[in-house]
């Protein structure tokens, strides 16, 4: 592997303006195209074989009229009046006939007609139901069903809420702020602009590429709103540090006199064997999320898989070509005056000055308490996620004064909390006669059931074999009440359904919510077996040790609970939800864990590859166990600060978009990229390594001859250099 990618770093320096003009032309293609092609359609979240599936396809057959994006607009009259006066009716009027003229609107109900006005008769609700499904509206469509209350009469207020405003997430200046910051960290790292600067752009054409790419891919498949935003999110990341990575053992290299072109080779043969290692990592992880079998999850997980693959590609290829352009001047003014001079340049890997190996010093000699305190930190951090909820987001964590969020809250004033989540009772089968009794028993059980308001008539089709019954849930739609409420409901009717042979399935945002938890439960294990596994042996393929992977796993699991407990700490509890603009704390999306254990532990293995495979080159090369930890925290330290402190600037620009997903991935993604790095790899790696000694690179003979030597330490480059 070395000696491969040597040749191929030294190719792309020599051939640099060869290299350099290839991804130029096939950056403009993608980009091209993509202007060409304009943004693709977005998909909704499907979960296949859940029972809200079956009930939503079986309405899109039976009723097909009802199978488009449905919305609610709520009118408020003024204090002290309503709207069943004069006045208030040619007011919730004039919303009905504005919201039929619609563009798209296959007809909006009054709230005469459907009885959908509050008990105090202050509040009313106008049903708008579209022709197409909320993922197919276009973003003049949205716009003006989200600006129909505009022009209202002084006193009354209209919102509009619903689906018709699932719009896509922004991406704005916050997060370009994340990349202005990575920069600097670049710039102070390396004390040179042009180092800096080119390693910055050596990420932006990967992560264009990947991005680009994959919106044109879209075009063919279904994608969420939110996958172009992860790819991005995590191509930029990595793109960033694979480069930093590279970059920083080039510069080492010519610093003590080697030559540039052999300098470029060395980089990419060494660093570039652990940024492909960590790389593929990171693709086993996200790719793994296909063993869920959710397609909107798998799709994210391979769009962020490519993204990665293609930043490590880039990384290997394209920088060193840009190595080449760029002379001495990826060196600080101080050591290209040295290198004028016929000296070495100051050489960054002083052991008696370089900070990094006087940490890894303090933390071998005091290695019992640093373990004993990291991991009650750890474990301290990792407390609140013993109370995380899980459910999909709904309007009420919507940004305040947003149209959704009014409409959300004044439909929990005038209504109850529980009409914001619905629940849709489908009742469907061969024989109309066994449906309609099914319906009564049904019915009348959804009645009786704990938690339950009201259940709404029903609405049967045409060759009466289906009908649909709204169940007025008394809590709201993220209550843990409301989810206990579907589980009953469920179990209550099953009886029903066996006794008339009719089916009976329960759907909507909670219900939906419910089976994506369980699926997603169900499938963790699995998933975990496989990724922790596929990662495992590739961990042991590259280190050579059996201790060593163990070690990193474990590290991962108290990074990945500490994460996931401080995640639950602000967004459900609401801990510092100001400095974040977080308005409304809730439980976290259904698919955040198991998507942030995929991201996490790849983004985990990518510093134990980068600092650990240090170690290993020092050992392989004469140096004891304790020399190399030393040795190997010394020489990685400085650039896996550089690189956490990159990535924990990227993701936590995303922290402040105002689409709650977004938000609590960034966060989520910051924070375990912060403990993993500080406080598992740069702390608890080299103390746990001191305690294994030499048995940390202990393999059964057996297993020794059996797995390929991948050589990521570069001993056929020292043989070859030493020639």
């Amino acid at each position: 592997m070395a000696t491969l990618l040597y040749r191929l770093g030294r190719l792309s320096f020599r051939r640099r303006g060869i290299v350099a003009t290839l991804f130029a032309l096939v950056l403009a293609a993608v980009v091209g195209g993509f202007v060409a092609a304009g943004t693709p359609p977005t998909s909704n979240i499907t979960i296949p074989g859940t029972e809200s599936q079956r009930a939503l396809e079986a309405l899109s057959t039976e009723f097909p009229q009802a199978s488009g994006a449905a919305g609610t607009v709520v009118v408020r009259a003024p204090e002290g009046q309503t709207v069943m006066t004069p006045a208030g009716q040619a007011a919730v009027n004039a919303v009905v006939a504005k919201a039929n003229q619609l563009p798209g609107v296959l007809g909006a109900m009054s709230p005469f007609d459907t009885k959908a006005i509050s008990p105090d008769g202050r509040y009313a609700l106008v049903t708008v139901q579209y022709k197409q499904s909320a993922d197919k509206l276009t973003p003049d469509q949205r716009t003006a069903y989200e600006h129909l209350g505009q022009g209202a009469p002084a006193g009354w207020t209209v919102a509009s809420g619903g689906e018709p405003l699932l719009a896509e997430p922004e991406v704005g200046s916050t997060e370009g702020l994340g990349v202005v910051v990575a920069l600097v960290v670049l710039l102070i790292t390396f004390g040179s602009l042009v180092a800096a600067g080119m390693t910055m752009l050596n990420a932006l054409v990967g992560v264009g590429l990947g991005v680009a790419g994959l919106m044109l891919l879209g075009h063919v498949v279904d994608l969420t709103s939110t996958t172009p935003i992860l790819a991005l999110m995590l191509g930029l990341a990595v793109g960033i540090d694979y480069s930093l990575f590279i970059t920083s053992r080039y510069r080492d290299d010519i610093a003590v006199g080697m030559d540039r072109e052999e300098a470029a080779g060395h980089a990419v043969g060494t660093a570039g064997s652990a940024v492909v290692f960590a790389g593929l990592t990171v693709v086993i992880a996200l790719a793994g999320l296909s063993v869920v079998g959710i397609p909107f999850l798998t799709a994210m997980g391979l769009a962020a898989a490519g993204t990665v693959a293609i930043a490590v590609v880039v990384a290997v290829t394209l920088l060193p070509a840009i190595l080449g352009f760029a002379g001495d001047r990826v060196l600080s003014r101080s050591q290209r005056k040295a290198r004028r001079g016929g000296a070495p340049a100051a050489d960054l890997e002083d052991a008696a000055t370089n900070r990094g190996f006087a940490w890894g010093r303090r933390v071998v000699k005091a290695r019992g308490p640093v373990l004993l305190i990291g991991v009650v930190l750890l474990g301290a951090l990792a407390i609140p996620a013993a109370s995380m909820r899980l459910a999909l987001p709904d309007d009420g964590t919507a940004p305040s004064g947003s149209s959704k969020r009014v409409a959300y809250d004044m439909v929990s004033e005038g209504f109850g909390p529980g009409f914001n989540g619905r629940l849709v009772m489908v009742v469907h089968g061969d024989d109309a006669a066994g449906v309609k009794a099914a319906v009564h028993q049904a019915a009348g059980i959804a009645q009786k059931t704990p938690d339950v308001l009201a259940v709404a008539p029903g609405q049967t089709s045409a060759d009466g074999r289906t009908t649909i019954l709204a169940v007025i849930p008394k809590s709201g739609p993220s209550d843990e009440a409301t989810f206990d409420l579907v589980r009953d409901l469920r179990s209550g009717v099953a009886p029903v359904a066996t006794s008339t042979g009719a089916e009976i399935s329960l759907t909507g945002v909670t219900a939906i919510g419910v089976d994506v938890s369980d699926k997603l439960s169900a499938a963790l294990p699995v998933y975990l077996l496989v990724v922790v596994g596929l990662s495992f042996v590739l961990l042991a393929l590259v280190f050579r040790s059996v201790l060593v992977p163990l070690k990193a796993t474990v590290g991962f699991l108290l990074s990945v609970g500490a994460t996931f407990g401080a995640t639950v700490a602000v967004f459900q509890w609401g801990w510092l939800k100001d400095a974040i603009g977080l308005d409304t704390p809730g439980p976290l999306v259904s698919f955040l864990p198991i998507l942030l254990i995929g991201i996490l532990f790849g983004l985990a293995m990518d510093y134990e590859v980068f600092l650990v495979s240090r170690m290993r080159e020092d050992f392989v090369h004469g140096e004891s166990a304790p020399e190399a930890i030393v040795s190997g925290v010394g020489h990685g330290a400085r650039v896996v600060v550089a690189a956490a402190l990159i990535m924990i600037s990227v993701f936590a620009g995303f922290v402040f978009v105002d689409d709650a997903i977004i938000k609590s991935m960034g966060f989520a993604l910051a924070f375990g990229v912060l403990v993993d790095a500080f406080v598992v790899r740069l702390a608890l790696v080299p103390a746990v390594m001191s305690f294994f000694g030499d048995r940390a690179w202990w393999l059964p003979r057996w297993l020794d001859r059996l797995l390929p030597n991948v050589d990521i330490e570069g001993e056929s480059l020292r043989r070859r250099t030493a020639a």
